[in-house]
């Protein structure tokens, strides 16, 4: 999810204005989505912004990890990660399954963007400015050329985009 003018979150850390869009009963297709996933990757700062949250993991019923450059082995819920993602996402896609979430930060996507390996961006654009803060795509990244297969507005205002890219790989989908 992202504002309207492209933050994930504000300087601190601060993601409340995605509550602005929050409706009991509303998850915007997530649960049919994460249907879709065997796999989770996501940043340090996202699990540890996941874990004060206080409630149960929500992917305790996946294949995670976690990439950090001060954490390693496992915890009860992921696997600490410290290498080239490239080679990870190679080999998760090496073994049968599902596709494989990448449940965020920018530090993450940017790194994947710049390995090419994206197939799939599904971004809820909040209808909220920031004003600044941290971005969802980080300045540096290659150029990509990308199709519209869905986009979807919500009464709360909430409108998501689903882009693919030109060619998407056959194997298993790294999505964002």
């Amino acid at each position: 999810a992202t504002s309207l003018d492209g933050f994930i979150a504000k300087d601190n850390n601060d993601i409340s204005f995605l509550s602005t869009v929050e409706v009991k009963g509303e998850d915007y297709g997530y649960g049919e989505f994460i249907k879709t996933v065997d796999t989770v990757i996501m940043g340090r700062k996202t699990y540890d912004k996941v874990l004060s949250f206080g409630i149960e993991f929500p992917h305790k019923n996946k294949k995670c990890y976690v990439l950090s450059q001060s954490r390693t082995g496992k915890d009860e819920h992921v696997e600490f990660f410290n290498g080239d993602i490239g080679i990870l996402i190679q080999k998760i896609r090496k073994t049968k399954g599902l596709n494989i979430f990448i449940d965020g930060g920018s530090e993450v996507i940017h790194e994947l963007m710049k390995q090419n390996l994206i197939d799939k961006f599904i971004i809820s654009v909040i209808p909220h400015m920031l004003g600044g803060g941290i971005r969802l795509f980080n300045p540096g990244r290659p150029e990509i050329t990308l199709k519209l297969i869905r986009s979807s507005s919500f009464p709360s205002g909430l409108v998501q985009l689903e882009y693919e890219r030109g060619e998407r790989l056959k194997q298993k989908a790294a999505y964002l």
